[in-house]
């Protein structure tokens, strides 16, 4: 089993929200990460939780303060509750932020450790400019000659999905020269050029905090979004590899690729959206049927019911695979 967590661009309004009260261990691993919240921002967790639960959030959930927090909370609630499960991972890949939770998954840090590292590095983006982030259909090569002007690819999630980052008005730029050359782009849900050397002067204190946290071995193969290969401790224990993560391309495809490669497996999609359980479907090994995703939660946005129902099917899924305990389903 492959366990997939989703950073930015996968949030949305109440994203599984259905479970929280009716999954014991979902909810208690939210309210940790919120609590955990609320002793280094003081009030800050209890303004989250209400704008998670909310339809009407009083604060963008594309914005820094929100999408990145509570996709953590919600990629750390959904991992432990397929561990909880009886499930082991033969691999985490977490995109972007969703590489923290993993990390909290997989022993690295703590889970008050890696919220504290959320936090700051919040605080610090917040600071940064305006922006955003482009997905294109198209390969790294056909987007170059567009680049420039602060924007920079930001990630490859397929082999035809290039994401450019930058600030805005340069992105907007950009984007109307790739409209122009009929490549089809649109605006990702995000207000910060996250990826891109525009907030590397936003995070260029962080390294500090990340030096005081403790960081142990990674338990499970930890797959960097960074470098596309499994983390060692001597990668995890550097503060600047995670300090240059809001700055660094997220290799997803590359990561992905390398975990499916001569490989026969799970891919678990542990986050909102459905975006990289989409993403996963255009490899080879799941078009070929040698692999399979499942998905924990729906695509879009809907009632409590569709998130547990989503998540029952997930656990019956795991089990007809033999990767849980017939006695979890």
């Amino acid at each position: 089993m492959v366990l997939l967590l989703p950073g930015q661009g996968a949030q949305h309004v109440r994203m599984a929200a259905g479970l929280y009260g009716s999954e014991p261990v979902f909810t208690a691993a939210m309210d940790e990460v919120l609590d955990a919240i609320d002793t280094f921002a003081a009030g800050e967790g209890k303004r989250l939780r209400a704008d998670w639960l909310t339809d009407r959030p009083s604060v963008d959930l594309d914005h820094v303060t929100r999408s990145q927090p509570l996709l953590f909370a919600v990629d750390l609630a959904l991992g432990r509750l397929v561990l909880s499960w009886g499930g082991r991972p033969d691999a985490l890949l977490g995109h972007s932020i969703g590489e923290l939770a993993a990390a909290v998954l997989a022993g690295v840090f703590t889970l008050r450790g890696a919220t504290r590292l959320v936090c700051d590095r919040i605080r610090s983006l917040a600071a940064g400019p305006p922006g955003g982030m482009l997905a294109v259909a198209a390969t790294q090569e056909e987007v170059k000659p567009f680049l420039g002007g602060d924007v920079v690819v930001g990630a490859v999630n397929a082999p035809r999905q290039t994401v450019l980052a930058g600030p805005d008005p340069a992105l907007e730029v950009t984007r109307k020269e790739l409209a122009e050359h009929a490549f089809t782009c649109r605006r990702l849900p995000s207000l910060s050029p996250f990826h891109s050397p525009a907030l590397a002067p936003a995070v260029a204190g962080s390294e500090r905090v990340i030096a005081a946290l403790p960081i142990a071995p990674p338990e499970l193969v930890l797959q960097s979004c960074y470098t596309a290969r499994p983390l060692r401790y001597e990668d995890v224990s550097d503060p600047g590899y995670w300090a240059r993560q809001p700055v660094a391309p997220v290799l997803f495809w590359p990561a992905l690729d390398a975990l499916l490669a001569g490989r026969d497996t799970v891919v678990v999609d542990a986050g909102p959206g459905q975006t990289l359980a989409q993403l996963a479907r255009r490899h080879p090994a799941v078009r070929a049927g040698r692999s399979t995703v499942v998905p924990m939660l729906p695509a879009r946005p809907g009632p409590p019911e569709q998130d547990r129902a989503f998540v029952a099917a997930a656990r019956e899924s795991l089990a007809e695979h033999d990767l849980i305990g017939a006695q979890s389903r």
